[in-house]
């Protein structure tokens, strides 16, 4: 299976195909300005990274964790494309773990889940050959409020099961997000504004769940 993978993957560089949504990031005015206002920071270092979409975006993790030297990377609408674009804004902070949340937007996109997989492993792996821990944390489900969600829910799950075994595969930590968010494949009434985005109770039990993991790498 992993030699099936990095064959596809192989053949899918090779060609240098790409895919609609590969450039959408390009076509959003919020993506380039806060891409721009990151390259103006003046932090050179950091332990920890968020990277991530609007979800990632909307907590204060340094706040949230009680820890300085971490840094928020998240924008709102990113999809993988866009975050592959910017990780040289992750290279040169030189954090020891990098937290991902990837994924709903590019399946919002309409793109094959086993397409959103290619990219979330070429993310992993690039964080990877920079020495950098990559911390996988689940896609997030949604709410029935937000649009197509039962369709949207079942892609997913599937693309949650492809990139948990990867990252079995490479040793890579997964975090669960689903399981404490969710239930029955559904992100809970409680944990969210508007059917996607997520309330502060929500941060809580997210936060919570990434304190053993800080604690195991000594940060």
């Amino acid at each position: 299976m992993r030699a099936l993978i990095l064959f596809t993957v192989f053949l899918f560089s090779y060609s240098g195909a790409q895919t609609a949504y590969d450039s959408l990031y390009r076509k959003s005015t919020y993506y380039k300005n806060l891409s721009a206002h990151f390259a103006l920071s003046r932090m050179q270092t950091a332990e920890i990274v968020f990277l991530g979409n609007s979800i990632t975006q909307a907590g204060n993790w340094s706040e949230l964790l009680g820890r300085e030297r971490v840094i928020n990377r998240g924008i709102g609408g990113d999809n993988i494309p866009g975050m592959l674009n910017r990780l040289h804004q992750v290279y040169s902070l030189k954090p020891k773990i990098c937290f991902v949340m990837a994924g709903i937007n590019d399946l919002y996109t309409d793109a094959p889940v086993e397409e959103v997989f290619l990219r979330y492993m070429q993310l992993i792996d690039s964080l990877r050959a920079y020495k950098i821990i990559p911390v996988i944390q689940s896609t997030l489900h949604v709410n029935p409020k937000w649009k197509r969600a039962a369709e949207k829910n079942a892609e997913v799950a599937t693309l949650n099961e492809m990139i948990e075994r990867y990252a079995g595969d490479i040793s890579v930590p997964y975090i669960d997000l689903n399981a404490l968010l969710s239930e029955n494949g559904v992100l809970q009434e409680q944990f969210t504004t508007d059917g996607i985005h997520l309330t502060a109770p929500a941060y809580g039990v997210w936060r919570d769940a990434l304190e053993p993991l800080l604690r195991l790498y000594g940060l």
